[in-house]
């Protein structure tokens, strides 16, 4: 079991992606925003981050690069759902700056689960 925070601006998907988590024994947070993330993080441990890229007060690649700046071991896996061609363009920069994964909504709860087991049992 790991501590998984699940940062997205939209309910829907943050408790989509919850249940998801919940269901492979994972205990999981939520925050609307990476702003909201930065405070939970300096709060408590977490194992692993799932982050939305297109979020409004701080997105996700500026999250991303908080969090690899003050934990550079933290496992992140980055979704998007910008449309083809800008969900392409978000996820290239999520990598290039730090997520281990991105996942492209929708994803199915097994493409979470597979990429959260990748993330969690990677070196």
């Amino acid at each position: 079991m790991a501590r998984i925070l699940v940062v997205d601006d939209e309910k829907i998907v943050r408790y989509s992606v919850r249940t998801a988590l919940e269901l492979l024994q994972h205990d999981v947070a939520e925050a609307e925003n990476g702003a909201d993330a930065m405070m939970l993080m300096r709060d408590d441990k977490f194992d692993l981050v799932v982050t939305d890229i297109l979020m409004p007060v701080k997105e996700g690649i500026q999250t991303i690069l908080e969090i690899k700046a003050s934990l550079p071991e933290m496992k992140i896996i980055a979704i998007t759902g910008g449309g083809r061609a800008s969900s392409q363009l978000y996820s290239d920069a999520a990598r290039i700056l730090g997520a281990d994964d991105v996942l492209l909504k929708p994803f199915t709860s097994e493409d979470l689960a597979r990429s959260v087991d990748n993330c969690l049992t990677a070196s």
